[in-house]
């Protein structure tokens, strides 16, 4: 009699929180809202990069209401790096997943259901049609994705390939003509390897480098983000030797697991730091910080930011699928919220290779962290976002993990009684 009473309860406690979770999801904001401080943000639209948790990537650009003026949305794609060239159009990069029969059989080995096509393409503004298009076929999209894209002056593009190791340029014709593998210059028995350490290379399709930006400094040489090395480095095209390298392999108080560096013209780099939930500038020679905006009771997972020319800073708060703009006291003077996993945010009254702006010296620091529960509560409703609705919090993740907590419960409850009954 108790048992059956135990299982009324349970029965009617599960059926409760399904109500719960339906009534969560019906009120649910599962829109984007936008918010702006009395003194504003920086003047100019805004173009934002969305990756997506899904397969529904895509590039907005807002007006300075908030609102979307223009938007471009590849089937079955995630969208990362884009800038807006002078000529108007956007230089955008584009990952696509395709099914086996649109594959090369020799990129079918590692995930057979699947390869992918990573493209730069160069989008007409006004028509949104391809005037121009470089791209590859590779193996499977995770860890795979085409991150960074940059058009240089001379009309070449430079690419960064994640799944390959490597960083390129190439011409308007598409012929390659400046090529970076960073086997020859990150792994065992390199001086960089030598001097530095760093993972070991592992081979085939595994994520090695995870090189995720690159960029031409105003000196002619480039500057690229290895991710999972926790560095950026500065490569002398020339030469093809690394420079300059900032952060430390494994030392990730200084940077770790970095998005989008951005150097500024005082002799410092401004550097989404991923894995420390922060927006960091360092002094690009000796790694000191010269200001910092973040900690995850601010930021979490943040892959870009730019320092705009009155000192504000724009800001990709990924986890937390917003666009923020913090002023130089670290107030939050325009947000852009409810967008699902951005990548990058330009704001398009500031030309792409303008780094003439305020020092980080001049600004206020602010950093604000969270205890251990709170910090693991909010990683998990982060990885929760890849396989439930965007929608679910951690409201209503705790409500769906009752429900299943108590079917588990019932269902015991029910085969130990016909356990007995048998």
């Amino acid at each position: 009699m108790k048992r059956r009473r135990r299982m009324r309860y349970l029965a009617w406690f599960v059926f409760l929180l399904v109500l719960i979770l339906g009534a969560q999801g019906l009120t649910a904001n599962q829109g984007v809202s936008a918010t702006s401080a009395a003194e504003g943000p920086y003047e100019g639209h805004t173009l934002v990069s969305v990756q997506s948790y899904g397969l529904d990537g895509k590039l907005l650009e807002l007006n300075e209401k908030s609102e979307v003026v223009w938007k471009f949305d590849p089937p079955n794609s995630r969208v990362f790096d884009a800038e807006q060239l002078d000529n108007g159009n956007f230089l955008v990069a584009v990952t696509t997943k395709l099914p086996p029969a649109k594959c090369p059989d020799e990129q079918l080995e590692v995930a057979s259901e699947q390869c992918i096509e990573a493209s730069v393409v160069e989008l007409d503004y006004e028509t949104k049609e391809v005037v121009w298009e470089y791209s590859w076929y590779d193996e499977k999209i995770t860890h795979h994705e085409v991150h960074d894209v940059d058009r240089l002056e001379n009309g070449n593009t430079a690419i960064v390939d994640m799944g390959n190791d490597r960083a390129f340029v190439v011409n308007e014709s598409g012929a390659i003509t400046w090529e970076w593998q960073a086997e020859n210059h990150l792994a065992e028995g390199t001086q960089f390897h030598e001097t530095y350490g760093g993972p070991a290379d592992p081979g085939g399709e595994k994520d090695w480098t995870h090189m995720n930006d690159i960029d031409k400094l105003e000196n002619g040489n480039f500057q690229l983000s290895v991710r999972n090395f926790d560095v950026v480095v500065e490569v002398n095209p020339e030469t093809k030797d690394i420079v300059n390298v900032v952060g430390e392999p494994g030392n990730t108080e200084i940077l770790d697991h970095q998005h989008n560096p951005y150097e500024l013209r005082n002799g410092t780099v401004l550097v989404a730091d991923s894995g420390n939930d922060r927006v960091v500038e360092l002094n690009a020679t000796t790694d000191e910080v010269v200001w910092q905006y973040g900690g995850r009771g601010l930021l979490h997972w943040p892959r870009d930011a730019d320092r705009l020319p009155n000192g504000n800073t724009l800001i990709v708060d990924t986890f937390n699928d917003r666009v923020v703009e913090v002023n130089e006291r670290g107030e939050v003077v325009w947000a852009y919220e409810g967008v699902q996993m951005p990548y990058t945010a330009d704001r398009l009254s500031v030309p792409e290779e303008d780094h003439e702006t305020v020092p980080g010296s001049e600004l206020r620091s602010r950093h604000v962290g969270t205890d251990s529960v709170q910090s693991t509560l909010k990683q998990a409703e982060a990885y929760a976002a890849f396989v439930f609705p965007s929608w679910m919090n951690l409201p209503e993740l705790l409500t769906l993990a009752g429900i299943v907590l108590g079917t588990l419960l019932l269902l015991l409850e029910g085969s130990v009684a016909v356990a007995r009954d048998g």
